[in-house]
C-alpha cells in the first residue's frame, strides 16, 4: 500500500495529498531527519520523500527543519547513553 507522508493516509502520494501537512509536529521532523540522512547518505530516494523535501521550499523552513533535526539527533545520543 501506499502510504502519504503528510497525512499518513492510504492510497495517495504526498504530492496528490489534499491536507496539509503539519510542519511543526514531531513525526514530520522524525521523517525528514530519515530523509536527510538517507540523502547524505546517498541513497536513492523515494517519490514520496523527494516530493516532501522539494516542498520544503522557503529558506526558513529549511533552517528551521534543519536545526529541528540537529536537535533531534543530539537528544536521540544523550538519551542513548
Amino acid at each position: 500500500q501506499i502510504r502519504c507522508y503528510n497525512c499518513r493516509g492510504l492510497g495517495h502520494f504526498a504530492r496528490d495529498c489534499t491536507v496539509r501537512p503539519r510542519r511543526r509536529d514531531a513525526a514530520y521532523l522524525q521523517t525528514q531527519l530519515l530523509i536527510a540522512q538517507k540523502e547524505e547518505a546517498g541513497i536513492q530516494l523515494q517519490a514520496e520523500e523527494y516530493d516532501l523535501m522539494a516542498a520544503a521550499t522557503d529558506l526558513d523552513e529549511i533552517e528551521e527543519v534543519n536545526a529541528n533535526c540537529i536537535l533531534m539527533a543530539n537528544l536521540q545520543q544523550a538519551s542513548s547513553l
